[in-house]
């Protein structure tokens, strides 16, 4: 009878480990099927990082590339490539059907910051003043220099030459700058700043 018992209390335990063994297995198999079923979310991004956006970089936009924001798609005319000391920085012509001549700003400072200006006729501001008042909207006079420039496509410029500027800020991201090319006369500029990731660039057919 004893040997019995022990037999019996033997398999008992053997069972009894078997089905803890068998617990864990199903366990384990099923914390690894939800890990694999819920992915960890990836990190944060760069919208404009050209290795990890779907809107493209403002910063390789060339004549024949499109661009789209709020809806609009524009053509690229021409671009400028703007050098003042160590400083780059690029202005993009739009396609003006409107009659109303537009550009892009692409600059790193040391963010990325992409403007799209429109030009401003008929107006009596000066880039003399220290702060000037638009529609409602006050500019302070932030920066003012001279830089060398080499343009690209339609711009209605030389190849190369010099251009003055004088730039002013205003409130949530709105600008006002005055450009003066090859000592010509002062062109006014109204900038809105363009929010990460709305702008989408679609490169050319010949890239």
């Amino acid at each position: 009878m004893r040997n019995a018992r022990g037999t019996v209390e033997a398999i008992v335990a053997i069972l009894v480990i078997a089905a803890i063994v068998v617990a864990v297995v199903v366990i384990v198999r099923a914390v690894r099927s939800r890990n694999r079923a819920e992915p960890a979310p990836p990190p944060p991004q760069d919208p404009f990082d050209p290795g990890q956006s779907t809107f493209g970089d403002p910063r390789t936009l060339r004549a024949g590339d499109m661009v789209e924001y709020l809806g609009e798609r524009l053509f690229v005319r021409g671009s400028l490539r703007l050098r003042e000391g160590g400083y780059q920085w690029s202005e993009h012509f739009l396609d003006d059907v409107s009659g109303t001549r537009r550009w892009l700003s692409v600059e790193e400072d040391p963010d990325l910051e992409v403007v799209m200006w429109t030009e401003l006729k008929g107006s009596d501001l000066q880039p003399s003043a220290k702060v000037l008042t638009h529609e409602g909207i006050e500019y302070r006079r932030d920066e003012h220099g001279t830089a060398q420039f080499t343009s690209e496509g339609t711009t209605g410029l030389g190849t190369s030459g010099r251009v003055e500027y004088v730039d002013f800020e205003g409130r949530d991201g709105h600008y006002l700058s005055f450009e003066r090319f090859d000592g010509g006369e002062w062109e006014i500029g109204l900038g809105e700043r363009i929010p990460s990731g709305t702008l989408t660039v679609y490169p050319g057919s010949d890239r």
